[in-house]
């Protein structure tokens, strides 16, 4: 495998409110969906952990030896996220940081891992599945 794609969202009602994640893991075998309730945060750490969530997923499906050889593409449609992944934008919220640093920890395990904004049209299922955790939860 050379390239992944992974869909990820977060969210959270009445931010900080009860939070969710949803993350879609593109295969060449087909694509699979998760998703799980994470307690009360921000609609921001929710995010983070979204991102968190799909590139150890991505690690434990592919397995090591295999993730160091994939190019691994985040999509999300939160700009903040993705400008700080990107060192475009400057974290000031101290649990970020602590996010940020996993995700570049994370990072390691692969050949490389891009952050890419997308859309919130195109990021439905990602977020479909944020909502379905979250009404589970009302």
């Amino acid at each position: 495998m050379s390239k992944l794609i992974i869909y990820t969202d977060g969210g959270s009602r009445n931010n900080p409110g009860n939070a969710a994640i949803g993350v879609v893991v593109h295969l060449p075998t087909g694509s699979k969906g998760y998703s799980e309730t994470i307690g009360t945060a921000t609609n921001n750490v929710a995010e983070y952990k979204a991102v968190i969530f799909g590139l150890k997923k991505a690690k434990h499906l592919l397995g090591g030896e295999t993730a160091k050889k994939t190019d691994v593409e985040i999509r999300s449609d939160s700009e903040l996220i993705v400008s700080q992944l990107r060192g475009e934008f400057q974290i000031k919220e101290d649990s970020l940081k602590l996010l940020f640093v996993d995700v570049w920890n994370l990072k390691q395990d692969f050949k490389s891992v891009a952050f890419d904004y997308i859309p919130r049209e195109e990021n439905g299922e990602a977020d479909a599945l944020v909502n379905r955790a979250l009404d589970t939860l009302f």
